[in-house]
């Protein structure tokens, strides 16, 4: 006989929520929040700089880069476009790898960030959160596998914590690399400054 309902038994969110209280659950479930906010913290202030990587490669001013950084709604397709006008404005190879090797960084955190902020989160008893749950489909050999499950342990929290560190490392090496971008794209294709004539 098929049951009355595929769906699974609501919550008691009395208890969740009075087990919560407790000051150690309390702790433990502000640690998690605290670290997915320092990560998006982090991770949006390096995706912010992409609006500079845009506005020098394509030689327009702020306004209308910001204007390509909205229309473009993916952080991937705004790497994209660093990336694909890095190989066709820089003749400088070692430039162009540098820019490839800067965003590659900035998709590790990107990674992680999604992985945190599209996820459903499982709570035990006590309140405490314990896994989360991507929401999204993965193919296998074997066929298909949906809401792929990863314990919030200390081991994850860690991971969690070296990339914040990571990111932060990143947002310093951004800022350190736009103005050798600037100046290699104002020298030109043969060291000549554009002012002086350089094409």
């Amino acid at each position: 006989m098929k049951p009355l309902s595929q769906l699974p038994p609501r919550p008691d969110f009395e208890t969740i929520e009075a087990a919560a209280r407790d000051a150690g659950a309390t702790a433990a479930r502000g640690d998690v929040f605290t670290l997915i906010g320092q990560l998006s913290f982090s991770w949006s202030n390096n995706e912010s700089l992409l609006v500079y990587f845009i506005m020098l490669l394509l030689g327009c001013d702020r306004e209308a880069a910001l204007i390509v950084f909205g229309t473009l709604n993916t952080s991937r397709a705004r790497v994209d476009l660093v990336q694909r006008l890095a190989r066709v404005k820089l003749t400088d190879r070692a430039l162009s790898g540098e820019i490839k090797r800067l965003m590659t960084r900035f998709d590790t955190g990107t990674r992680l960030r999604n992985d945190l902020l599209h996820a459903m989160f499982t709570v035990d008893p006590a309140g405490r959160i314990t896994h989360t749950h991507a929401m999204r489909l993965e193919e296998r050999a074997k066929g298909l596998r949906f809401g792929a499950a990863k314990s919030m342990d200390g081991e994850r929290l860690e991971a969690i914590r070296g990339e914040i560190r990571a990111m932060n490392e990143l947002n310093r090496d951004l800022w350190t690399f736009l103005p050798r971008l600037e100046a290699s794209l104002r020298a030109g294709p043969r060291g000549r400054s554009r002012e002086d004539g350089g094409a």
